[in-house]
């Protein structure tokens, strides 16, 4: 029961190994981290995704990457290229940036169409998509159109910030979205979340991803409580591991 106790946490974390200025080594050692603490995915840069879909071949934590990211400007046939070259190189999970001129211009129906190609590329190869709003630049009623919007086009997750805006998770968004988001689009919290007592109460609200990088200041205290033996980091592991995000 236990590990089932800690699989309802663990398998929220998205592990983000997103920082430009990571090395192979510290990507490495952040893959390794998130096997042993057995989350739902990482998430890397793309150009590291046929590697890491390799280390994670045998394992149940899934491959994830990022689309249009941080800036969401990318032309459309851009983005949808990207993510077709992701899924080639074995991605399961894509997380894309909408494009933030033409929200916050109103240009609703180019919104439209852009997250519709790419829900269609990802389901297409039978894999699923994330979509980002960047909610530090947006006012509720652009966030609810974008919830709107994304459940007619069936994306699997709207997801509330890069971690590289101004700010990023908030209970308050988090509420909005999952009440204007249908029952099959999830919502992800992303910046923020930084502790257990903020994890458990995300979960609560109905928050079914999380992404972090200071993935063991989320589990080691649950680990504790459920008696789990703690996992030993090595140097190259904890410094991978950014808890600011």
């Amino acid at each position: 029961m236990s590990k089932m106790e800690y699989q309802a946490y663990s398998k929220m974390i998205d592990h983000a190994l997103l920082t430009p200025t990571m090395q192979v080594r510290d990507l490495e050692s952040g893959i390794d981290l998130a096997l042993a603490y057995d989350v739902a995915s990482v998430c890397v840069m793309p150009y590291y995704v046929e590697r890491l879909s390799q280390r994670l071949r045998e394992s149940t934590v899934k491959t994830s990457t990022t689309i249009g990211f941080p800036h969401g400007a990318n032309h459309v046939q851009t983005k949808v290229d990207e993510a077709k070259l992701a899924i080639d190189n074995g991605c399961q999970e894509i997380d894309v940036v909408v494009n933030l001129s033409q929200v916050l211009s109103g240009c609703w129906s180019y919104v439209e169409d852009e997250i519709g190609a790419i829900v269609e590329t990802a389901h297409s190869s039978k894999q699923r998509a994330k979509i980002i709003f960047e909610n530090c630049f947006l006012n509720d009623s652009q966030k609810i159109k974008l919830c709107e919007i994304c459940t007619k086009q069936e994306a699997d997750w709207v997801k509330t910030s890069t971690g590289f805006g101004t700010g990023g998770a908030t209970i308050a968004d988090l509420k909005l979205m999952i009440q204007h988001s249908g029952p099959e689009t999830q919502v992800k919290a992303a910046g923020g979340v930084r502790d257990l007592a903020t994890l458990m109460e995300v979960k609560q609200l109905g928050v079914t991803r999380c992404g972090a990088s200071g993935t063991p200041a989320l589990l080691d205290p649950l680990r504790e409580q459920l008696g789990l033996p703690p996992i030993e980091l090595t140097s190259s592991q904890a410094s991978s591991n950014n808890p600011n995000y």
